[in-house]
């Protein structure tokens, strides 16, 4: 059966963004081996859920990036992948998607997740999408957590944390540490 993976950026003190969703600490610690270990988590997977405003933002970058010139070779082929994956969007407002092989849930989060774990394919990923992430624990339907944690303090911001309302029992899996000084830290869930 297909899994469904959580993917996240967080910082040492629990953040997945800046007060106003700002990445910029991110890619700052962003090197060629953690592109590398991105992209082989994107190849074992072909869906990709997000909520609202991650999504936007992706779909506001990753289309023009396979066109880019002056991006690596690495950065057009996880761009190829994004584009070419199936993109389910949970979003209350968003009323059509325009980045290709995307569409917006019509279901609830637990019929949507039961039918594509049950239809043939690849692992689920979900990137980013802190409300998304929450529903997604609150229903306990991830079976997989990468965390990729940043050696950066940012003090205020959109705590990852927020999203555990409850207690949730994780195996260490994998750890693998990048030469920016970010740990990849991969749990699988006990609760499901």
């Amino acid at each position: 059966m297909r899994k469904v993976i959580v993917s996240l950026n967080t910082t040492l003190d629990g953040f997945m963004s800046g007060p106003h969703c700002e990445l910029d600490w991110h890619f700052k610690y962003w090197t060629p081996d953690m592109g590398d270990a991105l992209c082989t988590q994107l190849s074992r997977a072909d869906t990709i859920l997000l909520g609202r405003i991650t999504f936007n933002a992706m779909a506001a970058y990753w289309p023009a990036k396979i066109m880019d010139t002056s991006s690596s070779r690495e950065d057009i082929a996880f761009a190829n992948m994004m584009n070419c994956c199936e993109k389910i969007v949970f979003s209350k407002t968003l009323s059509n998607v325009s980045w290709s092989n995307s569409r917006i849930a019509t279901r609830s989060l637990a019929a949507e997740i039961k039918s594509l774990k049950g239809a043939p394919g690849r692992d689920i990923i979900v990137y980013g999408s802190g409300k998304l992430i929450a529903s997604l624990v609150k229903n306990q339907l991830p079976d997989e957590y990468q965390v990729w944690v940043h050696p950066v303090f940012l003090g205020r911001g959109k705590p990852f944390f927020e999203c555990f309302t409850q207690t949730l029992q994780l195996k260490l899996l994998h750890k693998q540490a990048f030469t920016s000084g970010v740990v990849l830290l991969t749990y699988h869930s006990e609760n499901i």
